[in-house]
């Protein structure tokens, strides 16, 4: 069976495990020599009511994990938005539409709580995420821009 639920102080190495388990994560997540920095970051988003880190749990282990953060703003009429990050499906789980499942969870967390629009980026250099997106109704509307400091 599966289970989404918010995340547990105790999951945070299997969280960061699913994070780095990726193309991209593997070169930019220190597991090992930062855990100090992953668990002062998880006390931060734990305490903030506008986080969500939310896990997809199957017989007792973390298969998958999305942070849903709401924002608020002035534009829209004051709405708010919810933004998806981090989103991970473990290896051996993949192609079993746990994924959509677990996006879908999101929207659903988003529309409860009042957004008026739930969006996302995914990196340029992941197309199969790109249409994985597009194919649960993404729309890439904007040009996103980033600055690494």
């Amino acid at each position: 069976m599966i289970n989404i639920r918010k995340a547990k102080s105790e999951e945070l190495e299997q969280i960061i495990e699913l994070l780095a388990n990726d193309k991209l994560g593997v070169a930019r997540e220190k597991t090992e020599s930062h855990l100090a920095t992953y668990q002062k970051a998880f006390a931060k988003i734990n305490e903030d009511p506008n986080q969500y880190l939310m896990v997809m749990e199957k017989e007792g282990k973390v298969i998958g994990c999305l942070q849903l953060s709401f924002i608020q703003y002035l534009t829209y009429n004051g709405g708010m938005r919810a933004q998806i990050e981090g989103v991970r499906i473990c290896a051996e789980e993949r192609g079993k539409n746990l994924g959509k499942t677990l996006i879908k969870h999101a929207i659903f967390e988003a529309k409860e709580r009042g957004a008026h629009l739930v969006q996302l980026t995914t990196d340029k250099q992941r197309p199969e995420a790109i249409a994985f997106y597009e194919n649960l109704g993404f729309v890439s509307s904007h040009e996103g821009m980033k600055m690494h400091f």
